[in-house]
């Protein structure tokens, strides 16, 4: 991305949860500081990063959102063939190879934005 940087800006609540921002340089006649913006752009802007498909996003919330105490771990289901539109065969989508626990609100919890808001 031309004429911008990505950068990184510590939550005020969580400091240790840092903020993509994408930092914006104007024409130098302009006299005018970088315009800073949200950037959800993810890893794959970032200068230098390993991407691994096959591995799936880092999981860089998820000691944040357990240590909340409203989610629990549980066992999920397996695929099944109305997950792939009942495709067989060459048509068949493979499962993902990196598999995560999932995790649920417990009971009389509301994990919503909206909640949280």
């Amino acid at each position: 991305l031309p004429a911008s940087r990505k950068i990184f800006v510590p939550g005020e609540l969580h400091p240790d949860i840092r903020v993509p921002m994408r930092q914006i340089s104007l024409h130098p006649t302009s006299g005018e500081p970088p315009v800073t913006v949200y950037d959800s752009s993810g890893p794959y802007t970032i200068e230098g990063a390993d991407i691994r498909i096959e591995q799936g996003l880092a999981a860089l919330r998820r000691d944040w959102v357990l240590a909340r105490g409203d989610v629990e771990p549980y066992e999920g289901r397996r695929v099944r063939p109305e997950d792939n539109g009942f495709a067989s065969g060459d048509r068949l989508t493979p499962e993902f190879p990196t598999k995560r626990q999932p995790l649920r609100a417990k009971d009389g919890k509301a994990v919503t934005q909206l909640a949280y808001a």
